[in-house]
């Protein structure tokens, strides 16, 4: 029998929501080991996700300001189940983005040069989002690093200097980079990191993803991020989710 075609169209709709959502949860729950390690004199709690199968490369991802390292934990998981060694770590410095920045160039040595995690690597990734997107950019130029991953990064002048610091950064690297974006909003101090891909040397992709909340770039967010900066919507996040999958197939073959 024949649907009528709103009846077609309905269903055409639940099929393509279903197959969105399912998309966008794939990734399997790989469960982390949370791990205490001293990075200059400080110590952070790291969550630690081993990967499916033989190591390609390692990622260190970091959250946005007020956020932890769960907020990253599912993007961890989507890695690991590629043969990423993932790496989440809570930062130590609130809104420190050069303390942040040296911890987690801390963590670059500590994976290059001992199997603290259970494994070592001379291939790395940095992803962060928000505030962590700065902070990780500023550790880009660490040796070991081969990719850098922005998501919906944040900029900002730092104390005693005249320029924003992701500029500075961006004109400075020359390790390849991805930068994937939403439109300008509150949460993204109105895009004020978009300015950094026509600095980069080494650009590989820069991405804006319309229509998407500042929430949408971590996994997962919650309540208080969506009440702050929007709602996220699971074709959005699946966009980014591919970014960042697309990102390792490249840095860590």
């Amino acid at each position: 029998m024949r649907l009528p075609s709103i009846y077609q169209s309905i269903a055409l709709i639940l099929i393509t929501t279903s197959s969105v959502l399912h998309a966008t949860e794939s990734a399997p729950n790989i469960r982390p080991q949370t791990q205490v390690v001293k990075i200059n004199g400080t110590s952070i709690e790291v969550d630690v996700y081993k990967p499916i199968g033989p190591l390609k490369g390692v990622a260190i991802l970091t959250h946005g300001f007020t956020r932890s390292r769960t907020t990253m934990g599912e993007h961890a998981q989507a890695l690991a189940a590629r043969g990423v060694l993932a790496i989440t770590p809570d930062m130590p410095c609130t809104f420190d983005f050069r303390c942040n920045a040296s911890a987690i160039a801390g963590l670059v040595n500590l994976l290059r040069n001992t199997d603290t995690f259970g494994g070592s690597s001379q291939r790395i990734i940095l992803v962060g989002f928000s505030a962590g997107g700065l902070s990780s950019l500023l550790a880009a130029d660490t040796p070991g690093v081969v990719g850098y991953v922005g998501l919906d990064p944040f900029d900002r002048v730092l104390p005693n200097e005249t320029e924003r610091a992701g500029i500075t950064a961006s004109r400075r690297l020359t390790t390849e980079a991805l930068l994937l974006r939403a439109p300008a909003s509150s949460c993204n101090a109105k895009a004020v990191a978009a300015p950094w891909g026509s600095e980069m040397k080494a650009l590989w992709r820069d991405e804006l993803i319309a229509g998407a909340s500042h929430c949408d770039f971590e996994a997962p967010s919650d309540w208080k991020c969506r009440l702050a900066c929007g709602d996220t919507d699971p074709a959005r996040q699946l966009q980014v989710r591919q970014g960042l999958l697309d990102a390792a197939a490249r840095w860590l073959q």
